[in-house]
């Protein structure tokens, strides 16, 4: 009977190649079914499924798969066996000799003979070490299957006629469906602001690259709340503190940029960023005397430009980097 494994990734090629590591064979050696199309979805994550594809072996390639495993667990043990049979062989010789010489000149005395085999035991002891070395290996991936998730307590729930409860309801909706497992809490300001915190993305899968999946959320989050409102109501989504640590990041590249642009007498350009990301540059730098800071281009490249002050009454060379 022929063997079939059925393997799910993210496309059917990746499913494909998976899927003949795990037989040990190559694609002229099976037969390939697709079950099922993959699909990325909104935002790489709404609607999102796997590739799955099933991979069935030839009648002549059946036991490819367990022969190739076979093999190389023989090439793996046979290098071990070797060592410890040559690291026997010249204690061995050893031994024999020094049981000879110590025969020869005495051989009427007690003693040698009651010596020799404690000689042996001694000398015998370094031919074990090779075999040491083999359990080592065995160790390693055990730790890592201990840690059993911790549960994740639910935030308490707010009114889902306010804004924060309409916040709150519509990301639990969200991140739901994402497949992501957080708790939203949320909270409102005197002035009438709603602040998000989601705990629990220990992945980052909310954040995404550079914050631009957070953004998104807290777009899509502030759409929802200010729907069919006359006064708008500001939305500002964190999660694992990323915001407070973003900001930490872009201060102390700010002022390495600064310091750069003052050392040079060159002015710097930063990448693009948002909005908020900039006015943290901006506030950055508002106190350092040495320069001074603007933005330039269009959306979604706008970006910063720190110049360093006039010196000695000369302007400063301004070239971009």
């Amino acid at each position: 009977m022929s063997k079939s494994i059925e393997v799910s990734a993210k496309t059917q090629e990746e499913a494909i190649s998976q899927g003949l590591e795990q037989l040990g064979v190559s694609i002229g050696d099976v037969t390939v079914e697709l079950l099922q199309e993959g699909s990325k979805g909104l935002f790489g994550f709404f609607g999102s499924r796997l590739a799955k594809v099933k991979l069935t072996l030839k009648d002549d390639k059946a036991d490819a798969g367990d022969a190739h495993q076979m093999v190389a667990d023989l090439f793996r043990e046979e290098p071990i066996v070797r060592k410890a049979e040559k690291a026997e062989k010249p204690e061995k010789a050893a031994a024999e000799q020094e049981n000879v010489t110590s025969v020869k000149p005495q051989p009427k005395a007690p003693k040698n003979p009651e010596k020799a085999p404690e000689e042996k035991k001694k000398e015998a002891a370094p031919a074990e070490k090779p075999k040491k070395a083999a359990p080592k290996a065995e160790k390693k991936p055990a730790p890592q299957e201990e840690k059993p998730a911790a549960p994740i307590e639910p935030a308490p729930q707010a009114d889902p006629e306010t804004a924060a409860g309409k916040a709150q309801q519509f990301l639990q909706e969200v991140t739901k469906l994402m497949g992501v497992e957080v708790s939203v809490a949320v909270s409102t300001d005197e002035e009438g602001n709603v602040k998000v915190d989601m705990e629990g993305d220990t992945l980052g899968i909310l954040i995404g690259r550079r914050g631009e999946t957070l953004d998104a959320l807290q777009y899509l989050t502030s759409l929802q709340v200010n729907r069919g409102q006359s006064e708008y109501t500001r939305v500002t989504l964190d999660t694992e503190h990323y915001r407070a640590k973003r900001e930490e990041a872009l201060i102390r590249l700010a002022n390495h940029m600064a310091h750069r642009a003052q050392k040079t007498g060159r002015r710097v350009s930063m990448e693009p960023m948002n909005p908020y990301e900039r006015r943290i540059l901006h506030s950055a730098l508002q106190e350092n005397e040495a320069v001074t800071t603007h933005s330039e281009g269009e959306e979604p490249n706008r970006h910063v430009v720190i110049v360093p002050n006039k010196k000695n009454g000369k302007a400063p060379e301004k070239t971009e980097e």
